[in-house]
């Protein structure tokens, strides 16, 4: 019998359970063995074969040897040694046969030494990291073990996936919404590939992520082992700061540089584990994790004084200025109304940037470009001045290179990207916005847009309510649809909304107060809206007291709620509370109109879906289809009411947008 002062005792089997001449791989405690039942015996041996670590307990007996599953060793189920003398046998266990069933002793583990990973991952928590979704895999369970002792020690949260590609989206969300870097977990090969859409939305859009993914071991890299590819290079540009971790990596400092570099230069850090890295002891004494104290900066970049001079000039001389806000500006609305109110200025946004400013805001005016209202285009046009405020110019923001513009931006590279603007100023946009009300005194040439402002929005609302009673009898159409939003949404909410007419439909009809907006902006990827959700609701349940307890509600089509139908059950696992609201009218809507406008014959547009109200029950959660629009509003208050994961399948007309 084992001594039982470094042995413990696991019952294994029932009496019954393993028939003669069979194999069962049994967890006992941490460890797996192989059980066999031989000649009337059973015996207890390691249930991995020395050669590539085969499950044992998956094999056969044959003839009176155990055979490896995987390349057809044998070994002596009674000694574990292998026939002819070879000396790669398996250790085997003492077995006692009890009256409750059949016991396996096995030696005490060791004490937990702490690993690589573990200083990786105190080091990531330690610069603020309080959220990790993935997948564990074969090729980061070192890693994964590391993040589990973290989550169970109450310092980050895990959420589980269905696909890479949802994590690494929620991790663009919550940078988008947050400022701080969550990060996301893949094994080698596909999963890492996966990630990477969702790490380019993070990447054009300058939302801070780190990613982590596993890799082949060292000693096999290069030749071609399975899964292994060149995630450096597959990364590419995706990643502005991507490295492996080394057996001679000064570990921590490691961690430390990839969230810095996530976290300053506004984009995506990536980390690449070969599998036994991941286990390596960390060192005597490990070294500590240290966090952001004395390693960044103040972003308060002042901007060179000629430049703000020359601004201030122009505002001062300008009688119809306007203000317009892109997604850059979404921590400094309160500078931005700070200059825009004393001028009695319009305030104009971006699609990204739809909800910095309320549309109940006396000096609101909606969203500019393909989604916006004609409120904005209006003031635009009639301007004599624009502030661009952190807005990229890209095609779709509608801002026009005609108007004489003042454009402020942290990155000097993004100033007069597209074309000459007349003053452009470097600096942090609340920083930058301080001193040029300071530079402006009470100088100002501007006249009172208010009254303008509130006439448009008169007429805007009024053909919006036109709209709204559109009915062709093929569904709801948009404007009936988000008038009802309007009215249902909690004022703080934060919407994700993903890709397509819906999309158009939601800058142009939804009228925001102080609801946050998420969104695909220069990727423009549909199914962003679901994955967005997950990483929205994650940054609910933490201290910030800018999101803890908001309601998270995400909009999608048919189209792209199918791109990550799976991970619906990640929100009902996790039993998030969040509400999905999907305009169902199957077809790519978007793409249809984009073919007749291009005069193709619409061809595979048509989308074959079942019931998602149905999907959404049969996964434990709420679902409710909607068809008429006396429904709508009691679907939406119940789904909003619901605390948990809702869904809300409106049939929308496909036409009407």
């Amino acid at each position: 019998m084992a001594d039982d002062t470094t042995t413990r005792w696991y019952k294994a089997l029932e009496l019954d359970e393993l028939p003669e001449g069979r194999v069962k791989a049994v967890p006992c405690g941490l460890e797996t063995v192989c059980m066999t039942h031989c000649g009337g015996v059973y015996y207890a041996l390691s249930n991995a074969c020395p050669h590539q670590g085969g499950p044992l307990g998956e094999g056969s007996i044959e003839r009176g040897l155990l055979r490896c599953p995987w390349h057809g060793w044998d070994f002596d189920p009674r000694t574990g040694a292998a026939p002819g003398g070879f000396d790669d046998g398996v250790p085997t266990y003492p077995v006692e046969l009890r009256e409750d069933g059949v016991y396996v002793a096995l030696e005490a583990r060791a004490p937990h030494r702490e690993t690589v990973s573990d200083v990786m991952a105190e080091t990531m928590v330690a610069w603020g990291v309080r959220v990790v979704f993935g997948m564990v895999g074969h090729s980061n369970l070192g890693l994964a073990d590391a993040l589990r002792r973290q989550e169970e020690a109450g310092a980050l949260r895990y959420i589980g996936i269905r696909h890479e590609g949802a994590a690494s989206f929620a991790c663009s969300a919550y940078g988008k919404l947050t400022g701080r870097p969550a990060a996301c977990l893949a094994i080698a090969g596909p999963g890492a590939t996966n990630l990477l859409t969702g790490l380019w939305d993070a990447h054009v859009d300058r939302s801070p992520v780190v990613a982590l993914t596993g890799q082949v071991d060292t000693q096999v890299l290069g030749p071609g082992a399975f899964q292994e590819i060149d995630l450096q290079g597959a990364f590419g540009k995706v990643a502005q700061w991507s490295q492996p971790v080394l057996h001679t990596s000064r570990h921590a400092e490691l961690m430390t540089l990839a969230c810095k570099s996530a976290i300053v230069n506004r984009g995506v850090s990536h980390l690449i584990f070969p599998d036994e890295v991941q286990t390596l002891p960390s060192g005597d004494p490990p070294p500590t994790p240290g966090g952001p104290s004395g390693r960044i900066g103040s972003r308060a970049i002042a901007p060179p004084a000629d430049a703000l001079a020359e601004a201030a000039e122009r505002i001062a001389a300008a009688q119809r200025p306007v203000v317009i806000v892109g997604h850059g500006a979404r921590y400094d609305m309160e500078a931005v109304l700070a200059l825009a109110e004393p001028l009695d200025a319009p305030v104009i946004t971006t699609f990204k940037g739809k909800g910095l400013i309320s549309d109940q805001h006396p000096l609101g005016c909606g969203v500019l470009g393909r989604s916006g209202t004609p409120i904005a285009s209006h003031f635009m046009n009639e301007s004599d001045l624009l502030v661009v405020l952190g807005a990229s110019f890209s095609n779709h923001t509608g801002i026009t290179p005609k108007k004489p513009i003042v454009q402020v931006d942290f990155d000097p590279m993004a100033l007069g990207k597209f074309h000459p603007v007349a003053v452009p100023v470097w600096g942090e946009i609340a920083t930058t916005l301080a001193a040029l009300r300071d530079a402006l005194g009470g100088r100002r040439s501007a006249v009172d847009q208010r009254p303008e402002i509130a006439e448009r929005w008169a007429i805007w609302r009024a053909e919006k309510e036109s709209r709204r009673r559109d009915d062709r009898g093929r569904g709801l159409g948009s404007a009936a649809i988000f008038d009802a939003l309007t009215r249902a949404l909690p004022e703080d909410a934060i919407i994700a909304v993903d890709v397509g007419n819906n999309t158009y439909s939601f800058g142009r009809y939804f009228e925001c107060r102080r609801q946050a907006v998420l969104m695909s902006g220069y990727l423009g990827s549909i199914g962003f809206a679901l994955p967005a959700a997950l990483g929205a609701w994650a940054a609910t349940q933490e201290d910030d007291p800018r999101f803890r307890g908001r309601k998270v509600v995400s909009i999608s089509g048919d189209g792209g709620f199918g791109q990550y139908l799976g991970d619906w059950l990640t929100a009902a696992k996790y039993d998030m509370d969040l509400t999905h609201v999907l305009l169902r009218n199957d077809e790519l809507g978007k793409i249809s109109k984009e073919q007749r406008a291009g005069n193709w014959d619409v061809w595979q547009t048509s989308l074959h879906n079942p019931s998602f109200a149905a999907y959404a029950e049969l996964a434990g959660s709420f679902g409710r289809e909607v068809t008429r629009l006396g429904e709508l509003d009691a679907a939406l208050a119940d789904a909003l009411a619901h605390p948990g994961p809702a869904l809300v399948e409106i049939v929308s007309d496909v036409e009407l947008v």
